[in-house]
């Protein structure tokens, strides 16, 4: 199963985020052993997006929202967390 970011959405973490391919990648190796459900509905998707948040090598928190499919994970966003979704996310334990 491949990290699946599209040339749009990639140029959307590196523009917006300041988020680079290679912490995307660091945070799903230091991805905990839950998500969440992504349930904004202006985002809803079929599969659903879920998310989570995980450090990156640097020690940079990265709150990452992906779709799964049976072949690939495709990261649809990530960026730093605010603190409402940490504490979303680390009460949720």
């Amino acid at each position: 199963m491949g990290i699946v970011i599209s040339p749009k959405v990639r140029f959307k973490l590196t523009s917006k985020h300041r988020v680079s391919e290679r912490e995307v990648r660091e945070a799903f190796v230091d991805q905990p052993d839950y998500v969440l459900l992504y349930e904004r509905e202006e985002h809803a998707s079929d599969p659903p997006t879920v998310w989570f948040i995980a450090s990156t090598y640097s020690g940079r928190m990265l709150k990452v929202c992906y779709i799964e499919t049976d072949e690939d994970v495709i990261v649809r966003t990530a960026y730093e967390p605010n603190e409402d979704e940490k504490h979303i996310f680390f009460s949720a334990q």
